[in-house]
């Protein structure tokens, strides 16, 4: 099992969660997240422009089999881009072990 990390804009999130549900990952986890990057938004008050280097992002959290990560991988890739400056990152790590509660299944079933 892997564990998929996303950071994405917040506008693409729609997308992004349409592309998950499309290939059948109907369980993710996500929540605003503020970083700092080498995007530099600009905010405008009364026509005056000014600079923050905060930047606000959706952070999703997903767990996959193997074989579904290519697949989530790519599906992340094409809804996320919008290729400026500040698209996101995507980190991938592997998971020891799932339990599901309710059940006490293990492993890939407890993804399910």
């Amino acid at each position: 099992m892997k564990k998929i990390e996303a950071i994405i804009r917040k506008s693409k999130f729609d997308e992004v969660k349409e592309a998950l549900h499309q290939i059948d990952v109907t369980f993710f986890s996500y929540w605003d997240v503020t970083g700092v990057g080498n995007e530099k938004q600009g905010h405008v008050y009364r026509g005056v422009s000014y600079s923050t280097s905060d930047i606000q992002r959706r952070f999703l959290s997903i767990i996959v089999s193997d074989p579904f990560l290519d697949i989530t991988v790519d599906a992340l890739l094409k809804s996320a881009y919008t290729g400026i400056v500040g698209d996101g990152k995507i980190f991938v790590s592997d998971v020891q072990e799932s339990y599901r509660i309710r059940t006490k299944e293990r492993g890939s079933d407890s993804l399910k």
